[in-house]
């Protein structure tokens, strides 16, 4: 036996052995709150998120204006603190930063429709030489011995959203390491 099998076994022997009919549906407030306790979410993500689901009520006579029901929702999780834009920036900014460029942050928050503030923008454009240095050595970890190689690493890095003056100063860095180690 499986164990969803013998969780629904074990469920039969308790309920008299039959199941309970269909989970219950979720109101658009539990969803939301569910998903905002997972992870921070932008309010155009979890507007998304919600739309079919409130449509779905709606199909089922529970409300007439799906996408009203949601704006409500949404408008009541930022008044109660449960939704900030402020707070999903900084978590999406923690969770990238050690992995990937300004470029890609920024193209990455615009996508959740949400822009960076001055002083986190700040932060990031000075710790970008440290980051991409640091994501330089550990997928390469040693100067490339020829141009192909250089090219290959600087796709790499540009790839990752650094700044082609970024990837520039850290190859050069690199090669310059190799130079006066080689003296």
């Amino acid at each position: 036996m499986t164990p969803p099998q013998r969780t629904a076994a074990a469920l039969r022997s308790v309920r008299g052995g039959t199941l309970a009919g269909p989970a219950p549906q979720r109101s658009l407030k539990a969803r939301a709150l569910q998903w905002l306790a997972q992870r921070e979410h932008s309010r155009g993500e979890l507007r998304r998120k919600l739309l079919p689901h409130a449509r779905a009520l709606a199909a089922l006579g529970a409300e007439a204006d799906a996408p009203a029901q949601v704006e409500a929702l949404l408008d009541w999780l930022e008044a109660n603190r449960h939704l900030s834009e402020q707070r999903f920036v900084e978590s999406r900014v923690n969770a990238r930063a050690a992995r990937y460029g300004n470029r890609r942050i920024t193209q990455e928050l615009a996508q959740h429709g949400v822009a960076l503030d001055a002083g986190t923008a700040h932060e990031l454009a000075a710790s970008e030489q440290q980051r991409a240095r640091e994501v330089w050595a550990k997928k390469f970890g040693q100067p490339a011995a020829d141009a192909a190689g250089r090219a290959k690493q600087a796709r790499f890095m540009t790839a990752r959203g650094f700044s082609a003056e970024a990837v520039r100063r850290v190859l050069r860095e690199a090669g310059s390491a190799t130079d006066d180690a080689a003296d």
